[in-house]
């Protein structure tokens, strides 16, 4: 493989291993929110303990989140040269933004989250919370700002092959902003909803009766019943915006490469293999006129083929088409998933019906899947261009030879596996343990739990809790 197909290899890792953590932070975050305002309003210690057991996942999934950022920072420099040079002025200043208001705002407030209630009061202590679950949602709408832009790019104009802005509220709110905002945080709500329901259900399976666990399970069980729905509308949205802004993507998703005759419809293709070679499917599987009604919202409605756009305009057809199915599909169990529990909270029997507990379990990754396979979709189906339209991928590579781009992808994926393997393994003991009432009554009680206690003066001293 040439340097350029190996530098898009390595930063569809790195941003494949990064998303899925400031997508949790940012869903977490507002979960610890729900559960301290719970608690200050019922004065129940379930919340609180529940709180407490989040908390130190959130902490460290919040450290993570931000090393795997840092490394994508010098990736642009190093193998997208090209692409820093030409669209610098242009993204520079909203990720500046997101560092000097939502990262500065979301540290900040964190040590008093996870040190300060006993120094600050309860009531504080949920400002603190509100601040850093605020921060979160800020970073997500300057960063998707600046990844929309290269969606549906405007505000700007070229001078000396260089992209200059003209109109930041442009460049900011442009077309599909909004759309991919919403949904990118419907499916961090989602996939966080999954994975404390898959660990309230782990523990209630151990022991039917602990209700801190039943907490959890129930509370995650609400949001994937409403959150589900709203996430496929949400969904449906955004490709009625992606097919005005970019139809070959569309054609992608859809793996339609000829457009139908005037009044036949566009069938729901629910399996095929995409060849690039002959540009056409083969073993299809479909359902005639059913994509016309979600796609043009008439039961005769047709879009364009990809055979209509120049060759060298289209993306990798089989990898859109794929991991937009597997999203859809994902999308759909998790929407069962909340019609279940839901009919069987109604029945009485929702901590009592172990194999419904099991899928609970099972689902746990589902909605990190869905998401990844989104993100797939969105960034493969822009292909050949990093802005669309204007800027070619290949006019955004830096000129490093092939060994050099090898070369440190082959070490990214040793150190990515070793990191995130280790950190991947402790979260998930720290998920193993259940969830039990503390007595303490601060929040420090749990980080204790991780080997960590905060010194004397507020320092952190790593492994303290385990020597005492």
């Amino acid at each position: 493989m040439s340097a350029y197909y190996l530098a898009r290899v390595q930063f569809a890792l790195t941003i494949g291993f990064h998303i899925v953590f400031p997508a949790t932070s940012i869903a977490l975050a507002a979960y610890l929110v729900t559960l301290e305002a719970a608690w200050l309003w019922t004065k129940k210690p379930a919340y609180l303990d529940v709180y407490r057991f989040w908390l130190k996942i959130f902490a460290i999934v919040f450290g993570i989140g931000v090393v795997s950022g840092l490394v994508m920072a010098y990736e642009l420099g190093l193998n997208w040269s090209g692409y820093a040079d030409k669209v610098g002025a242009i993204l520079g200043p909203p990720l500046t933004y997101e560092t000097m208001t939502a990262f500065f705002l979301e540290a900040g407030f964190l040590g008093v989250m996870l040190f300060g209630m006993k120094r600050v009061g309860p009531k504080l202590h949920f400002a603190a919370t509100c601040a850093v679950a605020f921060g979160t949602h800020v970073s997500a709408f300057w960063i998707l700002a600046a990844n929309s832009w290269m969606q549906t790019p405007q505000g700007y104009k070229i001078v000396d092959g260089r992209f200059v802005p003209t109109d930041w509220f442009a460049i900011l709110f442009n077309p599909s902003m909004p759309y991919r905002f919403v949904h990118m945080l419907g499916a961090a709500y989602l996939s966080v909803a999954l994975m404390v329901g898959a660990v309230g259900a782990w523990h209630v399976l151990s022991n039917r009766q602990n209700d801190r666990a039943r907490l959890m399970l129930s509370m995650a069980l609400w949001l994937v019943l409403f959150g589900a729905p709203a996430q496929i509308v949400a969904g449906d949205v955004q490709g009625d915006n992606t097919l005005h802004y970019q139809p070959q993507k569309v054609a992608a998703m859809e793996g339609d490469w000829v457009q139908p005759a005037l009044g036949a419809g566009e069938p729901l293709v629910l399996f095929a293999i995409p060849h690039m070679k002959t540009e056409s499917n083969s073993q299809t599987i479909e359902i005639p006129r059913v994509a016309s009604w979600y796609l043009t919202h008439t039961w005769a409605g047709t879009i364009r083929g990809l055979r209509e756009f120049p060759r060298n305009d289209i993306p990798y057809v089989p990898i859109v088409f794929f991991a937009f199915r597997i999203m859809v599909g994902l999308a759909m169990l998790m929407l069962a998933l909340g019609l279940l529990g839901a009919f069987l909270r109604w029945r009485g029997r929702l901590y009592d019906t172990r194999w419904f507990l099991w899928i609970a379990v099972a689902m746990g990754p589902a909605g990190y899947l869905a998401m990844l396979a989104g993100w797939t979709v969105t960034e493969t189906g822009r292909q050949p261009y990093t802005v669309y339209g204007v800027l070619r991928t290949i006019d955004s590579v830096s000129p490093v030879g092939t060994p050099g781009v090898a070369g440190s992808l082959a070490a990214f994926a040793v150190i990515y596996a070793i990191v995130f393997g280790a950190a991947a393994t402790f979260l998930l003991r720290l998920m193993a343990k259940p969830p039990e009432h503390d007595e303490s009554g601060v929040p420090e009680a749990p980080l204790r739990s991780a080997g960590i206690t905060p010194g004397p003066a507020g320092a952190v001293r790593p492994g303290a809790g385990a020597a005492e």
